[in-house]
């Protein structure tokens, strides 16, 4: 191989390096943000149970007062 040649072959080498580390911090910053968005799922999962208990005392409650109230048919 000529130098002119084994530059150029180190030339696109760096670049590849280059584009990897690039992708590698992109990976990482993913990954941070899908840990996040997996814990904020986890939450909301258990959350709702209790937002259905809550709603189906306002159901009962509503009930209560239509017939209180005599709105029902």
């Amino acid at each position: 191989m000529t130098e002119h040649t084994e530059n150029l072959v180190l030339e696109h080498l760096r670049a590849i390096r280059g584009d990897i580390a690039e992708i590698k911090g992109d990976l990482h910053f993913l990954r941070q943000r899908v840990g996040a968005l997996e814990q904020h799922m986890a939450t909301l999962i258990t959350m709702i149970p209790t937002y259905s208990d809550e709603l189906e005392k306002l159901r009962k409650r509503v009930s209560r007062i239509e017939r209180r109230l005599e709105l029902t048919d």
